[in-house]
């Protein structure tokens, strides 16, 4: 018996069908006999939806209220979790991120993660029950409700899984774990078997949309192995580990840069005057205009006209990382 932390995103959980599919996985591993803490986020747009009436009030809502406010989506999600698993035959029973506690500094929007009381979730865990904790939010030293920030549920499941020494910490994805690049955009995109959370890293901080970077860098420095995985059940995944070997050329990432799109590939071969060469010369054959570069450590990024953001992507990817099959 190992004890595990599963986490799922909005999309997962954002309609009866799919919230009904992401507690069956969970019911799954409750049944091998796993000892199962769950991590979930608002259910679909519901972050935005409060935030646009937070705003239809005010053009600047109090920081303490905003978040006491968003907070509500997590714990909405949580309890209907635990709703759904009572129904599938699961006991399982939900909280919100103060009664762990999570704690956290005093940053509203953007708390960072300090420590965590877990012996409320032991206990539950003890009683056999499979424990639903609320994403994105913790609670500070005055005991207020703080937020994470975006993507902060990725980030109370390293967190949870640090301070409970979980044997995994999966997180559930759209996408069967991390790709070369968004495999949405570009077919030739490959999964990662397992990447390294300093190139993970990397590509959440340009762009990568699968982990927070938050989250990586907290796994990182916690020692914490990431599985990063979709719901269906032929899912494969990707490890994300403290260390692994990494290819030349890990992978490319988009995001906007002002009225630009940034195209940003990562490796340990980079910089590299050949690999500049052979993405400019990719753009050129693909009619792109590049309008700017820059380079960094382990990192090179071009930036395009974002009405060509897509078939830059694929220009670049399919340029830099011919060898790779999918």
């Amino acid at each position: 018996m190992s004890l595990i932390v599963q986490k799922f995103g909005g999309s997962s959980v954002r309609d009866r069908e799919r919230l009904l599919r992401a507690m069956t996985i969970v019911k799954r591993a409750w049944e091998q006999g796993d000892e199962v803490v769950v991590v979930l986020s608002a259910q679909g747009d519901t972050t935005d939806a409060l935030l646009s009436r937070a705003c239809e009030l005010s053009d600047a809502p109090p920081p303490r209220e905003l978040d006491a406010l968003l907070a509500t989506g997590e714990t909405a999600s949580v309890a209907l979790g635990a709703i759904a698993l009572h129904a599938l035959g699961v006991p399982a029973v939900s909280l919100s991120g103060w009664q762990v506690p999570l704690r956290t500094n005093g940053a509203h929007g953007g708390a960072n993660v300090r420590g965590a009381d877990t012996a409320r979730i032991r206990r539950e865990l003890a009683a056999g029950r499979v424990v639903l904790v609320a994403g994105f939010q913790g609670m500070d030293a005055a005991g207020d409700v703080t937020t994470l920030g975006r993507g902060g549920s990725d980030t109370s499941a390293v967190a949870l899984a640090a301070f409970l020494n979980a044997a995994r910490c999966i997180i559930y994805t759209d996408v069967d774990g991390v790709y070369t690049t968004d495999p949405r955009v570009c077919p030739t995109a490959r999964r990662l078997a397992a990447i390294s959370c300093d190139q993970m890293l990397r590509l959440a901080a340009n762009g990568a949309q699968v982990l927070h970077d938050r989250s990586v860098a907290l796994a990182m420095r916690h020692g914490v192995t990431v599985e990063v995985r979709a719901c269906g059940e032929k899912s494969v995944g990707t490890l994300v580990v403290p260390t692994a070997e990494s290819e030349e050329i890990t992978g490319v990432t988009r995001s906007r840069d002002g009225d630009l799109t940034r195209v940003t590939v990562i490796g340990r071969a980079l910089p590299s005057h050949a690999a500049e060469s052979a993405a400019r010369e990719a753009l050129e054959t693909a009619g792109i205009a590049v309008l700017g570069v820059e380079t960094g450590e382990q990192r090179l990024s071009l930036r395009v006209d974002s009405t060509a953001a897509d078939a830059a992507l694929r220009a670049v990817h399919d340029a830099l990382l011919p060898a790779m099959e999918k």
